[in-house]
């Protein structure tokens, strides 16, 4: 329930609007000073939740909160980049960043490596997609991952770039120590792609990385390798099929991937911006431009709403991977409705109703225009809800009945569904894509990193900040 003192917070970051009638109206423009100060406390708070729910002994990073939960490795590569932002941001102190840093990395570094089923963190230099939180062992029989890999050595190699003082000389040797051991030969199954994991029970995964996704950085990084390198065909044979996936969605021509986190987790730790492969330079545009299109593809289809989802609108959009109230079949005002748990959604792909904040908050710097008054709006419409101690709950469906039992979150009478946890891989890209649009901090780091400029090398990029 928002209580009076929300609303006056609400009223002094220039979030007033609480009232039915505001809900549908097209977010206004604010004044900056009210801006800032918004982006701040969402910062502020997804931030904390990194600093507060992080093992401080070993780094590890909880997949969620506060449901009871395993350490995931991506969310450990979004603590990495969050620990910078921190400093940059007087949020801590560099000296404590620089300490739980180390702390990680010492445990990445020496924690056991093997294809044992049980009691290891990783395998030829992966790491397991879930590991404890305690001791860093395998979660039951979680895969072996290779994107998960990949979006902690993001992390990792942004915190080799930000410490670069002569006594945070062992976060960088670490950081190369870590890196330079990934076999991603071995992991080349059916080469010249990239498998998407292995395990011990039944080894590599039958399926591989190709066509338009999160695994560009997985290819970034195996090519700019200095150990292991792959060679320029592995990232020829993954955009081969980019051209499957070119077409109009929404009115914009774009490489088509439904759930935006996948236009989104590479532009993390990598600028876009005016480079271009091949690809990109047939069509014309770059792969930030063609996230840009994404996202404006969204926000057009909640206007058009073809599904009637309650709450679809210009105050209320975004669909990627997230939580969702139940998997179910039901029947909602006349019409069939299936709702899941955690699944990817997407135009085109899935759609359940199902609203992820993270969804808006990682495209920030692609359509900071629209991207930033949708969240003013969400906080504003929705109150402590939506918004909590730790900034923005997962995901929010207004359509799903009460009469729906739910494996997540709670039904709140005459509004809808809303998560009650906090995922690691969505706080990440909310903290980090609003830093690098207000200060491009990530990407100024990440540019001068020469195993991501050889990998985009090798891929064939060419023009912009490489030349």
């Amino acid at each position: 329930m928002t209580t009076r003192r929300d609303v006056m917070k609400l009223a002094a970051l220039g979030l007033s609007g609480l009232a039915t009638g505001c809900v549908g109206m097209t977010p206004r423009p604010r004044p900056e000073a009210a801006v800032n100060a918004f982006l701040d406390d969402v910062q502020r708070r997804a931030f904390q939740f990194f600093w507060d729910t992080t093992n401080p002994a070993n780094g590890l990073a909880r997949d969620r909160y506060p449901t009871p939960s395993f350490a995931s490795m991506a969310a450990v590569g979004f603590a990495l980049t969050a620990y910078p932002i921190g400093v940059h941001r007087r949020f801590v102190s560099r000296a404590a960043a620089a300490e739980r840093t180390l702390a990680t990395l010492r445990f990445l570094a020496n924690a056991p490596q093997g294809d044992a089923p049980s009691g290891m963190t990783g395998h030829k230099g992966f790491f397991y997609h879930f590991v404890d939180m305690e001791r860093g062992a395998r979660f039951e029989q979680t895969e072996l991952s290779t994107v998960d890999t990949a979006l902690l050595l993001g992390g990792i190699l942004f915190a080799q770039g930000f410490f670069d003082q002569p006594a945070e000389r062992e976060i960088r040797d670490l950081a190369d120590r870590i890196y330079a051991r990934v076999d991603w030969r071995w992991s080349q199954a059916r080469p010249p792609t990239v498998a998407l994991g292995w395990s011990p029970e039944k080894g590599h995964l039958p399926y591989d990385w190709i066509a338009y996704s999160e695994a560009m950085l997985v290819y970034l990084l195996a090519l700019g390798s200095p150990t292991h390198a792959l060679g320029p065909q592995s990232w020829q044979a993954w955009s081969a099929g980019l051209p499957k996936h070119w077409g109009t969605q929404e009115g914009q021509q774009l490489v088509r991937f439904g759930p935006l986190f996948g236009h989104q987790y590479s532009h993390i730790w990598v600028d876009f911006r005016g480079i271009r492969d091949a690809f990109m330079r047939e069509k014309g545009l770059d792969y930030f431009e063609n996230s840009r299109r994404a996202t404006l593809a969204q926000h057009a289809y909640a206007l058009r709403n073809p599904m009637q989802w309650k709450g679809y609108g210009p105050r209320l959009w975004g669909l990627t991977a997230c939580d969702g109230p139940a998997d179910v079949t039901v029947q909602v005002e006349g019409r069939t409705r299936t709702f899941r748990t955690y699944s990817a959604r997407g135009p085109g792909d899935f759609d359940d109703g199902t609203i992820a904040p993270t969804a808006v908050g990682g495209s920030v710097p692609f359509a900071p225009d629209l991207c930033i008054p949708t969240l003013m709006a969400m906080r504003a419409d929705h109150g402590d809800h939506l918004y909590g101690q730790y900034g923005f709950l997962d995901s929010v469906n207004l359509t799903v009945p009460p009469t729906v039992p739910l494996k997540h979150g709670r039904h709140v009478p005459g509004r809808g569904w809303y998560d009650g946890d906090y995922l690691g891989i969505d706080q990440g890209p909310i903290l980090a894509m609003i830093e690098n649009h207000r200060s491009g901090l990530i990407w100024d780091v990440m540019r001068s990193n020469a195993h991501i400029r050889r990998g985009l090398q090798r891929a064939g990029f060419t023009g912009g900040w490489l030349a």
